[in-house]
């Protein structure tokens, strides 16, 4: 579940773990079905162990003249069954390539010295704390800079050049309620209790909350001991942006004595090199961050919003004085929600932000005024499902780097509209990647809805195929004509993959995104069978044929369609929400769901929350349904999935679940090897109940 600016078990049947189970678990997602027939010559379908060949462009540093790229390579690693980030140069006249940093471990967050002699970034050789290093760019002489018990993040060198900013984890005491008994000598007893106070305790991908928190730390770039910049029970965030002498850090955090509870509402504040010293520099209610200092200290852009507790708000950029005085909007007739900010030069920023299921680059004037520069932004890593993203980065002359690329691969690394990798053309050349065109929809209430439909490769003309809905999370989220694993191996697979932005998605602006507001899931229903009606209708999909899937915001949506319609063979609903009370109380940002969905807390309103929960139509479902969720899942939390895998169990509907082992919500599909026996189990599954 994203929000943008973001049961009682009976036995071990409930935990069937289906990549490994023979029934259903076929290796490569391209077996079986019409797609299995024996093909002359060198097999051309997209296959699970593609997932190993892909490579991606991400997080883009250009120098601060404008000559050369710093960026992370995505890969993936055949042996250790994980996606590998390496650092690349890359000459921008000549489009020569050098690798910087290769090798064990995981190497990321290149960041140019001020001069664009030098390279700090952070590198693990996977045995340890990632640790800050500093290569002199001549030479690829290398230094490392620190030895942590925490890895460094938010990285940013001092004007001079002298210091690295970084921000780090503190630890810090646990509450401590009473005492064991003294232990004898020798003895082996239980751990010691754990005791948690925080509210919310736990987070996805990073496990339950180890006590401590995170702060601002400098340390000299060419080695020396670092030295702590600021204190307190709060945690302080990046990016982290130094005033021109050096005296002040930029940086923003929730310090408000409620942060606890009230999660949404972090200010931008000035703290004081060498004293310390903490200044809010903004006082709103609603979040404040990502502040970058203009190149003569007297600016600061920053992006947020005035909260005002509904589920979904433009996140805009703001310029104010150094001081904090004189804040105002600069792109509040955008109707986009900006992702991102940066200087180029003192009178000129550069933001991203999606439009229309596209991520642009754009420069924004101190006047308002909004140019492109850059459209077609992509992911170059987590590129399971069709998501908006990308990266840019701007020099001092504002020459723009970012990572686009299309429908039939990963991001590539652009300068200035001037494509500088290649780097799946040479094997993914010789695979018949499925195509993808835009379906026009038209909602029941007459609205515009964009669809995208993924066709398998070598479909005749007027020839249907099986028809996968696959709906997207959040539900502020939104999907765009950019490259996916899982559309990829369900088209091999002979499938036709049929993907949309309904109501609620972002991009479209505001308003439609709020169409859902204390309405989900709603009328976004009614966009989805609006869509699968236009594939029908577009002569591809069979209406014999329909299957649907989702994960998380589509888990919901997934969960809700089966309880509202027979209309199709069968489901995948990947990590749900089914019931909101539970999730409210479970999820790891315990604040959220009561104060942005919901008008009122759990006990003092059940019904509402029953009324919008999927498991309140489990009684309607006749649908197949397979349920899927990562073990360490803490956004929409495993209890989730098995309260709907029970329920269906017990309505007597055809039903399995699917356990990814040691996976998170974010991370479902975070090792190849996972993400494609997860896309094959879910073709498994629409495999037994498709007519043939």
């Amino acid at each position: 579940m994203r929000r943008s600016s973001s049961l009682l078990a009976a036995s071990a049947a409930l935990c069937l773990v289906l990549p490994l189970t023979p029934a259903l678990a076929q290796g490569d997602a391209s077996q079986g079905a019409e797609a299995s027939q024996p093909a002359a010559g060198p097999d051309r379908r997209f296959s699970g162990k593609d997932l190993f060949g892909l490579a991606g462009a991400t997080n883009p540093q250009i120098s601060p003249d404008g000559a050369r790229v710093a960026y992370v390579r995505m890969t993936a690693d055949i042996m250790t069954d994980a996606e590998v980030p390496t650092i690349w140069l890359v000459d921008i006249a000549s489009g020569r390539q050098t690798p910087l940093v290769t090798g064990k471990g995981a190497h990321t967050q290149p960041r140019w010295s001020p001069d664009g002699k030098r390279l700090a970034y952070v590198s693990s050789d996977g045995d340890g704390p990632a640790q800050l290093y500093v290569m002199w760019i001549d030479t690829q002489r290398t230094a490392k800079v620190t030895g942590l018990p925490e890895s460094p993040g938010s990285i940013a060198w001092s004007p001079d050049g002298r210091s690295i900013a970084y921000t780090m984890r503190v630890p810090g005491e646990a509450m401590k309620l009473g005492a064991p008994p003294e232990k004898p000598e020798g003895a082996k007893w239980a751990d010691g209790l754990e005791v948690i106070d925080r509210v919310s305790y736990r987070e996805d991908g990073g496990g339950y909350i180890k006590p401590g928190f995170t702060h601002i730390f400098v340390v000299p770039s060419e080695g020396g001991a670092a030295r702590q910049v600021t204190f307190g029970n709060f945690d302080d965030g990046g990016p982290l942006s130094w005033s021109p002498d050096g005296r002040r850090i930029v940086f923003s955090a929730n310090r408000h004595p409620e942060w606890q509870k009230d999660i949404n509402n972090s200010e931008i504040y000035a703290a004081d090199v060498s004293s310390g010293a903490n200044t809010a520099l903004t006082t709103r209610n609603g979040p404040d961050n990502g502040a970058r200092l203009s190149p003569d200290g007297q600016r600061i852009a920053y992006l947020g919003f005035d909260d005002v507790n509904r589920s979904y708000e433009n996140t805009e950029l703001y310029v104010m004085n150094a001081d904090g005085s004189g804040a105002r909007s600069l792109t509040a007739g955008l109707d986009q929600s900006i992702d991102s900010v940066e200087w180029a030069g003192n009178s000129q920023l550069f933001v991203s932000y999606d439009d229309h299921g596209r991520k642009r680059v754009a420069r924004v004037g101190l006047d308002g005024s909004v140019r492109m520069v850059a459209d077609g932004l992509s992911p170059g890593s987590h590129y399971d499902r069709p998501y908006t993203g990308g990266d840019f980065s701007v020099s001092s002359g504002g020459k723009v780097a970012y990572t686009a690329g299309g429908t039939d691969a990963p991001a590539d690394l652009w300068v200035d509209g001037k494509r500088l990798t290649n780097l799946n053309a040479g094997w993914l050349a010789a695979k018949a990647v499925a195509p993808v065109r835009k379906l026009a929809v038209t909602a029941p209430d007459g609205r515009a809805i964009d669809a995208w439909l993924v066709t398998p490769p070598g479909l005749a003309p007027g020839q249907r195929a099986p028809l996968i809905l696959e709906i997207h999370g959040g539900p502020n989220t939104a999907y765009g004509p950019t490259f996916s694993t899982d559309a990829q191996l369900y088209a091999a697979h002979g499938y036709a993959v049929l993907y949309t932005n309904p109501r609620g998605s972002t991009s479209y602006g505001e308003a439609f995104a709020n169409l859902i507001d204390r309405a989900y899931p709603g009328t976004d229903y009614d966009d989805l069978m609006a869509s699968v009606d236009a594939a029908i209708a577009d002569g591809v999909a069979d209406p014999n044929n329909l299957f649907v899937t989702g994960g998380s915001g589509g888990g919901v949506l997934t969960a809700w369609i089966v309880g509202k319609t027979d209309r199709f063979k069968a489901a995948a609903s990947q990590k749900p929400v089914i019931n909101w009370i539970s999730e409210a109380l479970t999820m790891d940002a315990t604040p959220f769901t009561s104060r942005y969905w919901f008008d009122k807390k759990p006990w003092e309103d059940p019904m509402s929350y029953w009324k919008r929960s999927p498991l309140s139509l489990v009684g309607n479902v006749k649908t197949p349904t397979l349920v899927v969720v990562g073990s360490e899942d803490y956004r929409t939390p495993v209890s989730e999935a098995e309260q709907y895998y029970a329920a269906l169990q017990i309505q007597g509907v055809p039903t399995a679940l699917v356990k990814v082992p040691g996976a998170s919500h974010g991370g479902l599909t975070a090792r190849p090897s996972q993400s494609a026996a997860k896309a094959s189990a879910i073709l498994a599954w629409f495999d037994k109940y498709r007519v043939k």
